[in-house]
């Protein structure tokens, strides 16, 4: 249901030509007209001339229920609720009999679903009341009531607007669809209908479709909030924040207030989006119980923001609709249980990503192969998570989040050059920072024959103890694919930060190994780096130096000619 009152023509009314007036004559002045102002939409000046004409007394047939009709549409529900119950007791037995269904639209209206069904019962049977039954009914997930009224429903165009409307929330996108088309049919200028069509298409991901059916409606109504922000949506789907940005301009352009965006909830909760989460903080908890989006953004803010707790603390009770709800509910377990070690969350996680991605409707979408591949990732089975990762790989040639998945993914699966090739694609300079980024790329850099650029990146480091879980990584995958030299190196190192016998023995092993190459003439013109393995070992305070140097490899060099300084 749109909350009324948001038409932009209630707040900037055409100006009446003023009525002409002979030379020297006093206009007189002539009374408002209560259907111009209901025609117009301007349900302030309707309210402000009917509150005139009861405080002053005038007789108007069925007064009360012109005003409550007003306050309704203006979206004053609790005034309107007050007024429909002074008519009961003014006209008493004379009254509207409707008038219980009227005040349940308006608790509708307020959300109070509960109340809005016990008033509803006190009316007689009406398509109106059946239709609101309907909806309640949805609110509150009674499947056998809506079933029950589902029945009642005839072919009149407002039971089939409401059976579409009813579609549409339950995610229905297709079967509204048809139902807004049949509609259309009939009465080709019932404009709105373009409208609602537009939404389901929009939600269905044809944005260009709904932009394309949404514009016969723009062409009539240029400023209509409602409009113009679904085409500024579209635009945000189809390029970016700051092409939707363009769009709603048109509003602030239309609008005879000061900022347009601070007076409509909707339009600020977009700009947030817009704008890639600016002022999410301020903008979006007061919203969170007015626009169901609002909780999934500020979600999303908070995982933007490295704060899991906060997105897990918004989301954990949420019962997931639609996919985009499910995913977004896994991508919050798999961040807390990876931050906390949590075995519970990432099962979950996993469970909810594979709940989407083996979905008959979602299996052959970019998003459910998203889905099974983050699903197989949690199981550590990462040759089924290539086979979803490579089919999707064409759409994100430049996305810095599918080149770390898709690199690790590589990496896990010993595919090192693939992975190598990925990681160095990823820009983010916050992500290149990261010690997994740096560890799983000196890890190919390793495997693919190349360590002295992982030597390199290690180097380039200031000394922490991330640097220092680096540097051992480089020293046993460099010692377990035979890069002796950089393994001493790094394990020389080590051992001077951590004067732990394991360092030694990874050095001394190195060490020879180096030497081992020498001996085996693999090391060709790099005999330099046999000198600067003994220059390393000779600042080792170790009595084992002295039997390796002195009695193994000084022998060696010369014999076979080789100019070590020893």
């Amino acid at each position: 249901m749109n909350r009324p009152g948001t038409s932009l023509s209630k707040q900037k009314q055409k100006q009446r030509a003023a009525p002409k007036v002979a030379p020297g004559k006093k206009a007189e002045a002539q009374k408002p007209d209560l259907q111009d102002f209901l025609k117009n939409c301007d349900y302030v000046g309707a309210i402000t001339l009917l509150e005139f004409e009861r405080k002053a007394r005038e007789e108007r047939p069925h007064l009360l229920m012109w005003l409550a009709f007003s306050y309704f549409h203006n979206g004053d529900y609790k005034k309107a609720i007050d007024t429909y119950d002074d008519a009961l007791k003014k006209e008493k037995k004379e009254h509207d009999p409707h008038i219980p269904v009227y005040k349940a639209c308006c608790y509708y209206a307020l959300q109070q679903y509960t109340e809005a069904e016990e008033e509803a019962q006190k009316a007689p049977d009406s398509e109106l009341k059946t239709r609101l039954l309907f909806h309640t009914a949805h609110k509150k997930n009674d499947e056998s009531a809506m079933m029950a009224q589902h029945q009642q429903l005839t072919d009149s165009r407002e039971d089939q607007l409401g059976l579409a409307a009813i579609q549409y929330l339950r995610s229905h996108f297709q079967e509204a669809t048809d139902i807004y088309k049949r509609l259309l049919v009939d009465d080709r200028e019932h404009w709105a209908l373009n409208v609602y069509i537009a939404f389901c298409y929009y939600k269905l991901d044809y944005y260009d479709v709904a932009l394309e059916i949404l514009n016969s409606y723009l062409v009539q109504y240029p400023n209509s909030i409602t409009a113009v922000n679904l085409k500024a949506c579209s635009h945000y789907q189809l390029y970016n924040g700051k092409a939707a940005e363009q769009e709603l301009r048109v509003l602030q352009q239309a609008s005879s207030s000061g900022n347009i965006f601070q007076e409509h909830d909707l339009l600020q909760h977009n700009l947030v989006v817009f704008r890639n989460g600016e002022n999410a903080i301020q903008v979006l908890p007061p919203l969170l119980d007015i626009i169901p989006e609002a909780r999934l953004n500020l979600v999303i803010y908070h995982l933007r923001t490295d704060e899991p707790q906060e997105a897990f603390k918004l989301i954990k009770d949420l019962e997931p609709a639609v996919p985009r709800e499910y995913i977004l509910k896994g991508v919050v377990f798999a961040a807390l249980g990876q931050r906390t070690g949590s075995r519970d969350h990432l099962k979950m996680a996993q469970q909810l990503f594979q709940l989407v991605g083996a979905s008959a409707s979602e299996c052959d979408t970019i998003p459910g192969r998203q889905c099974m591949a983050s699903c197989f990732f949690l199981l550590r089975q990462f040759e089924d998570v290539l086979v979803y990762l490579k089919s999707i790989k064409p759409y994100f040639a430049n996305d810095d989040d599918f080149n770390w998945n898709y690199g690790i993914a590589c990496a896990s699966a010993s595919d090192y050059a693939e992975a190598k090739e990925a990681l160095l694609q990823v820009q983010n300079d916050k992500y290149r920072a990261e010690f997994c980024y740096l560890s799983w790329l000196c890890r190919c850099y390793v495997m693919s024959g190349e360590p002295s650029l992982a030597w390199e990146t290690y180097a380039r480091l200031e000394t922490t103890n991330e640097s220092f879980n680096l540097l051992h990584l480089i020293a046993n995958d460099c010692y377990k694919m035979g890069h002796f030299y950089y393994s001493c190196k790094a394990f020389d190192v080590l051992e001077r930060l951590d004067p732990d016998p394991e360092f030694w023995e990874g050095k001394r092993g190195a060490a020879i190994g180096v030497f081992q190459r020498a001996v085996a003439g693999k090391l060709g013109g790099e005999m330099d780096k046999l000198q600067e393995v003994v220059n390393i070992l000779r600042t080792a305070n170790n009595h084992q130096v002295d039997q390796i140097v002195n009695r193994v490899i000084k022998p060696w060099a010369k014999e076979n000619r080789v100019k070590l300084d020893i």
